[in-house]
């Protein structure tokens, strides 16, 4: 009691001891507009996604995009020591889905919003929701869903929901989120990606549903056919003026999150892998001056050994556009839609163009934006070993490499390539001598908040394992 009486007496000289103001989360505001509740979820995404920080995202580094220095514990598939999958699971669970939903409620509750806007604003909203569903599904299989996040109804424990059923669900709606967006209302100047054009965003959820049927197609032919067929039909990307990309800044905070892991840090822990730049130097492959940087010195790219404690100056590194404040980050572009619309044309569904055409078209694309001419993609596209008709191996083969070297800027859908393709051949990590994990292991903190729920899932997928596959990883 004398402690709380000195802490009043206290309070009264400053602001005449206002207890209720101690009731106040400072850092939880009770009215925050929708707009900035919108954008942070926005940010928040690309920022996990686009970091390449060991604490957090060390995806990049399963692709065997790049690999590490001096300490190696991340190349060689260590989650638990930096909790690296507690972190993915917080940071899209309690911050991105969070204040989604948070802004969809302030939208709905609006009694000034037209209709159009209420409508246009929250399918913004769910979209930003599912696409990081997806996410999670992807990365641990069985997760929280229908009863994610909802606390405030009394239910701290919520169950698992398979991931199959999530998937069927977030088609369904991505397919109302498509037929929602129409017209010019909506995020205005808190879209931070598209400015508050509303077709682009419709865009952005149709190439989003493609993504899904072609994950979906090795376990679900029927179901990813229509999917497919229905998200082309209304409008994927056709062009690289559609990525669904962040624009960041010259200044902190703003700055591209590799930026900050690459020169801000001070540090020198990554290296590009041998893995990639092996398989770049055999194909003459005209991304490597911009994907990597040689050594000082050097007159060849060199790959460190993956897995391996590297020498960071013998050995080539990230490209110079990595090591920009404001190098865009990007979630889903042109190029890959047009990898998904080859693979979509190779299973025979309603695609205008071959897979041929589709392929061909992913990998000029993926040339030019990073820097590289017509010509380069011509003369590229005619060697032997990338041309569709030669290349080696089987369609998924074909097009899984050429999606895999294309997505070297994106270590979530370099990984989730491999996984739906099987190519290309990856290195064993040379600490742990084995392939990438098939998944992420659960967050250890969900054993002891949520025991009896996780349990029941990890007994259902097969066991709470790295080598337990997600539903879709058929091959």
């Amino acid at each position: 009691m004398k402690k709380i009486l000195i802490i009043c007496i206290s309070i009264v000289i400053l602001s005449a001891c206002d207890i209720t103001s101690l009731n106040v989360d400072t850092k939880n505001p009770t009215n925050v507009p929708a707009g900035a509740l919108f954008a942070n979820s926005t940010v928040e995404l690309f920022d996990y996604m686009v970091s390449t920080n060991v604490n957090e995202n060390n995806l990049r580094l399963w692709s065997q995009y790049w690999t590490q220095t001096t300490y190696t514990d991340e190349s060689n598939y260590e989650l638990i020591e930096r909790n690296a999958n507690g972190r993915l699971w917080n940071k899209l669970y309690a911050t991105v889905i969070r204040d989604a939903r948070a802004a969809k409620a302030v939208i709905q509750a609006n009694e000034t919003l037209l209709a159009e806007e209420k409508r246009n604003q929250s399918a913004m909203c769910d979209l930003l929701e599912v696409y990081s569903m997806h996410v999670l599904v992807d990365l641990f299989g069985n997760v929280p869903y229908s009863e994610a996040l909802m606390i405030a109804e009394g239910n701290v424990t919520p169950a698992y929901d398979d991931a199959k059923s999530i998937y069927t669900s977030l088609l369904a709606q991505l397919a109302t989120i498509s037929d929602n967006l129409s017209g010019n209302s909506g995020m205005g100047a808190n879209d931070v990606i598209y400015g508050g054009d509303v077709a682009q965003w419709k865009k952005f959820a149709n190439s989003l549903r493609l993504r899904l049927a072609i994950r979906l197609a090795d376990t679900d032919a029927t179901a990813a056919k229509a999917a497919a067929e229905a998200a082309i039909t209304a409008g994927v990307f056709t062009s690289m003026a559609d990525d669904f990309e962040l624009a960041y800044q010259d200044a902190s905070p703003n700055t591209n999150p590799v930026w900050e892991d690459l020169v801000q840090s001070g540090r020198s822990d990554f290296v590009v892998a041998n893995t990639i730049v092996d398989y770049m130097n055999t194909l003459d492959d005209p991304r490597r001056d911009y994907y990597f940087t040689k050594s000082d010195g050097a007159t060849d790219f060199v790959g460190g050994t993956y897995g391996a404690s590297n020498s960071f100056a013998s050995n080539s590194r990230p490209g110079t556009a990595m090591y920009s404040t404001t190098n865009p980050g990007t979630l889903l572009d042109y190029t890959e839609v047009e990898f998904l619309l080859a693979d979509a044309a190779a299973r025979g569904y309603a695609v205008t163009g071959t897979a041929e055409d589709h392929y061909n078209a992913g990998i000029e694309n993926s040339i030019m934006e990073w820097g590289g001419t017509a010509t380069d993609a011509t003369t590229y596209l005619a060697k032997t070993e990338v041309a569709y008709a030669t290349a080696t191996g089987d369609w998924k083969a074909k097009i899984g490499f050429q999606k895999w070297l294309a997505m070297y800027n994106r270590g979530f859908e370099g990984y989730a390539t491999y996984r739906v393709y099987d190519a290309p051949v990856l290195n064993m990590a040379a600490g742990v001598g084995t392939l990438p994990p098939t998944r992420f292991t659960y967050p250890t903190d969900e054993y002891s908040l949520n025991k009896a729920s996780i349990e029941a899932a990890a007994t259902t997928i097969g066991g709470d394992l790295p080598t337990t596959k997600i539903f879709w990883d058929a091959n």
